[in-house]
């Protein structure tokens, strides 16, 4: 089903808000990849419920059916991934998920985390901001 050559990423939600508020981005142009198929979003339970409350946040004054709308693209376009949970010391709690997917998904795939937030993560190579994981892409 899946190539060696496919790009495999986890985004973070702030990515993916980034993305909805400005498409003409970075943010933008990865999901915009996701939505073409020319990267694989890897997610899990938690982060698709994530998505769905972080898009549905009235502040955002998106129409109830797009939150449901994106996530239904990025599910049909993705893979589900059950991680195992990580002991693991991160200045946000609620980040450990996308961190856990991450590592679950690199057992089987090179996969990367995309995010805004660099620090809130470990240092890892495969921990990279949309600029960075675009870079990659045009390699």
């Amino acid at each position: 089903m899946f190539s060696k050559s496919d790009r495999f990423v986890v985004i973070d939600r702030n990515v993916l808000v980034s993305a909805i508020l400005k498409w003409d981005s970075n943010p933008g142009r990865i999901m915009e990849k996701v939505f073409l198929g020319e990267i694989i979003p890897v997610f899990n339970h938690a982060i698709l419920n994530e998505y769905h409350e972080v898009l549905s946040h009235p502040k955002f004054h998106l129409p109830p059916d797009i939150p449901t709308h994106i996530i239904t693209g990025i599910v049909d376009k993705g893979i589900l991934v059950e991680a195992d949970k990580l002991i693991v010391d991160m200045p946000d709690p609620d980040d450990i998920m996308f961190f856990e997917v991450t590592m679950e998904a690199r057992k089987d795939h090179d996969t990367f985390l995309v995010t805004g937030n660099l620090k809130h993560f470990p240092q890892k190579p495969f921990i990279v901001t949309p600029r960075q994981m675009l870079d990659i892409l045009n390699l």
